[in-house]
């Protein structure tokens, strides 16, 4: 698909597959920690129509807890709001076509913008394709999350995945092998923390990412 689409470079598209493959366990644990909230339906409709890991993680934790709507709007809107810098670091390397971008504002996410800026070749094929291979894991690891995953089982597992996926980010964007080596120690070491202290929530996750880069740092 992705060399049909015109980024025929193989390190891309293994990328973009390990990128949605990360995606869509992240979904399995979204649907199946936010079916007991929302229902099935409402479960799935939510990520057909929102495809933000963030804002639904938020929603559901809020929901559960009994937040009031607007309560839920205050914490979610601001974090759509970082698409405006993502879009803007892009913006350079889009084509001035405005029903193009439209289009591509769908797939403007954290992962997808990472693979664009990182990679040589048009900015437009490589967010629509890493874009759409991410929207679909993203929607069928719900689906699957929500037919036939334990919630009970899988949400400590929540917490540990999402960090885990943005530290994986700086993985397979990097272009200095040194600086993959430690986003995968750093990765490796989260999930580890995060699964034995599931209290250190993603402030632990961030912390160890941190301390691993200020570790390896060039002097």
């Amino acid at each position: 698909m992705a060399s049909r689409a015109g980024t025929n470079d193989p390190a891309l598209t293994a990328t973009a597959l390990s990128v949605a493959a990360a995606i869509g366990v992240f979904g399995v644990v979204y649907g199946a920690v936010a079916e007991p909230v929302l229902g099935a339906g409402l479960t799935v409709a939510s990520s057909v129509v929102i495809f933000s890991g963030a804002a639904q993680f938020t929603m559901v934790g809020l929901l559960a807890s009994g937040a009031t709507a607007l309560g839920i709007m205050a914490s979610v809107v601001p974090l759509a709001l970082r698409h405006l810098p993502l879009a803007a670091m892009l913006q350079a390397r889009l084509a001035p076509r405005r029903v193009g971008r439209v289009f591509l504002s769908w797939f403007l996410i954290d992962e997808t913008t990472g693979l664009a800026l990182s990679h040589s070749g048009p900015a437009e094929r490589i967010l629509a394709v890493t874009g759409a291979l991410a929207y679909g894991a993203w929607v069928l690891g719900t689906v699957a999350g929500v037919a036939g995953a334990s919630a009970g089982n899988l949400a400590p597992v929540a917490d540990a995945v999402f960090p885990v996926l943005f530290i994986g980010l700086a993985a397979v964007t990097a272009r200095v092998r040194a600086d993959t080596a430690r986003a995968v120690i750093a990765g490796c070491a989260a999930v580890v923390l995060l699964l034995t202290v599931p209290g250190a929530g993603v402030l632990g996750g961030i912390a160890v990412a941190v301390a691993v880069a200020a570790v390896g740092a060039r002097p």
